[in-house]
């Protein structure tokens, strides 16, 4: 990589970065990852790993990267799933919900004041799980069809893991969809809801501020559509041919986070 661009990506003061694909697949850290957040604590950068996945609480997501010999404080992580609760606060304060998700997603609307209802909630909520059941999905459909709104935590159709590839909300949810004949909204990237609140997290500018993410159709979108430069890396579900599939491109296309300290 020409010394040039990486003193380019080296010079913004925020860092906002994807976890799965960029990070790490699965329960595996990624080549050069220690040394990034190494090289970030260093240099005094404000980051803030923004991830699609809803499964998880902030305090896992910590507790995952200190499994994988990365400490870093809790409050650098912010899910689609607080992003969900966030938005579903504003709309709609102390609603109720049925959801299908994990821990992440339930605790998430539990703390802004949602409570479970399966009978006749006010939103039917679908977010990244390993629960999915014929039984839920007729459910759900039900309960949209009698008048839930339906949301997706995030649009992600799929996403990478230790041995490939597994479906995300927006596979999971279109049955739902399909059958209801209803769309669902979806809150995570890329939504622009979830940059501003990252930049407002990070107390940075857009100018001065860089994401980083493995997918073309969230990450970076994300970026160019909040006027934020976008660097994408090839250790997720991207290659070196695949920006040639999408009408935009990254600012910046490196082999991973490893090559920025390096």
């Amino acid at each position: 990589m020409d010394k040039k661009i990486l003193d380019q990506i080296r010079s913004k003061r925020g860092f906002i970065s994807d976890m799965d694909g960029v990070i790490y697949h699965g329960n595996k850290i990624l080549p050069g990852v220690k040394e990034f957040v190494a090289w970030l604590k260093k240099e005094k950068k404000h980051f803030l790993f923004l991830t699609n996945s809803s499964e998880r609480t902030p305090k896992e997501l910590q507790e995952k990267l200190a499994r994988m010999g990365i400490n870093v404080e809790k409050n650098v992580f912010y899910t689609s799933a607080l992003a969900t609760a966030q938005f579903l606060s504003v709309q709609k304060p102390k609603g109720t919900a049925f959801i299908i998700g994990e821990a992440g997603l339930i605790n998430a609307m539990y703390n802004v004041g949602y409570t479970m209802n399966n009978v006749d909630p006010d939103y039917v909520i679908v977010g990244d799980t390993h629960s999915y059941s014929y039984e839920k999905i007729e459910h759900a459909v039900n309960l949209v069809i009698r008048g839930a709104k339906l949301i997706g935590a995030n649009p992600d159709i799929s996403g990478p893991v230790e041995n490939g590839i597994a479906p995300s909300t927006k596979a999971l949810i279109a049955p739902i969809e399909m059958a209801t004949g209803r769309n669902a909204y979806f809150v995570g990237k890329p939504n622009p809801l979830m940059m501003r609140i990252a930049l407002k997290k990070l107390g940075c500018r857009r100018e001065e501020t860089i994401i980083i993410g493995d997918r073309m159709d969230t990450d970076i979108i994300s970026g160019i559509e909040s006027e934020i430069d976008t660097c994408l890396v090839l250790s997720g579900i991207s290659d070196k041919n695949t920006t040639e599939e999408f009408p935009f491109r990254p600012h910046y296309v490196l082999s991973g986070v490893g090559e920025i300290p390096s």
